[in-house]
């Protein structure tokens, strides 16, 4: 399958992005149609294309308008500085909560799947409030033979984030074959972990994930809002262990320093996840976050996962810029 690339994947060229970045250099820019078409490496029948539909959609009066040019021009200084194969920026809230901040970047995330998701794929999906509210903006067309893999376990106790709840419905809603991983989120012992994988059919989701056609994460932070803290998977006390191991990103519950590493800590061993190097070699990896108490997290999970497409806000992406700059 053809990655999930601008010239060589159509549906992924026509997505909301590239119609607001043609509407962008043409209307905010002046740039003729000719320019737009060489800028953005396309033909000139695909940008009156484009900027047709744009049109149509309404996206010129609302999105342009109400200060898009600058997020988009954030997602291209972003793809620039972290090899991205695309970025998309959504405007901050005025709300700047988690809940907010997770609403904003899931519309933008649901759209983003609704148009990219195609026939045969095999679908990896972590959970998170980012993911669970993407669900709102996910209207994929019906496909045929795809699969949809959880890849990690899920909790005893719910609060506002149901991870088994988010796979059934992702896949419901595209008509897919569902891969439940069916386990708790930490289990006791490495023991415990491989004899689960080896002895109660887990091993099924290990070996689906290591051909994965598109992986769709998120990450979060450590802090004291993070949200394996709010929700309860950690205790205060093992959060200031992890804090003091060098940790700053919870990326599918495994617990990473600054430079995508993974601390030393117990949880890591324990956790019921497919390992991060097996989510590395997924055809395109698209991380979801949002947030500029979370950027470093989002840098974290980019340099030890990878990653083709970011989806964000404005906050989040200025200061990931900020983190790449020369000291």
């Amino acid at each position: 399958m053809a990655r999930l690339r601008r010239e060589t994947h159509t549906a992924y060229s026509e997505a909301a992005s590239m119609r607001l970045r043609a509407a962008w250099l043409y209307y905010n820019q002046g740039l003729t149609q000719k320019d737009v078409a060489e800028r953005l490496g396309l033909s000139r029948s695909t940008v009156i294309r484009l900027l047709d539909e744009a049109m149509k959609r309404s996206e010129v009066q609302i999105w342009i308008s109400e200060g898009v040019d600058t997020c988009v021009e954030l997602a291209i200084r972003l793809e620039k500085a972290y090899g991205l194969d695309e970025a998309v920026v959504v405007p901050a809230p005025r709300d700047n909560s988690a809940a907010a901040l997770a609403s904003s970047v899931g519309l933008a995330l649901g759209q983003f799947l609704s148009e990219v998701v195609q026939d045969d794929m095999t679908i990896g999906v972590g959970w998170g409030r980012t993911m669970t509210a993407s669900l709102g903006s996910f209207r994929p067309p019906r496909r045929e033979k795809c699969k949809v893999v959880s890849l990690l376990g899920g909790i005893v106790a719910v609060h506002q984030t149901n991870p088994i709840d988010y796979t059934w419905r992702f896949a419901g809603q595209l008509g897919a074959e569902c891969y439940m991983f069916l386990a708790p989120l930490l289990v006791d012992s490495v023991k415990t972990k491989r004899a689960l994988i080896e002895q109660c059919g887990l091993n099924t989701i290990y070996d689906l994930a290591e051909n994965l056609d598109l992986a769709v994460v998120s990450c979060g932070d450590i802090g004291p809002h993070s949200t394996s803290l709010s929700e309860g998977f950690i205790s205060k006390a093992e959060l200031d262990r992890l804090i003091a191991a060098g940790c700053v990103c919870d990326t599918m519950f495994n617990f990473l320093d600054e430079e995508g590493r993974s601390v030393d800590h117990k949880l890591n061993e324990r956790v019921m996840s497919v390992d991060l190097d097996t989510l590395r070699q997924a055809k395109h990896i698209v991380l979801s976050s949002g947030g500029a108490h979370r950027a470093v997290a989002i840098r974290a999970t980019i340099r030890r996962v990878g990653c083709n497409t970011l989806i964000t806000d404005e906050t989040a992406a200025k200061e990931l810029l900020r983190l790449n700059e020369p000291s």
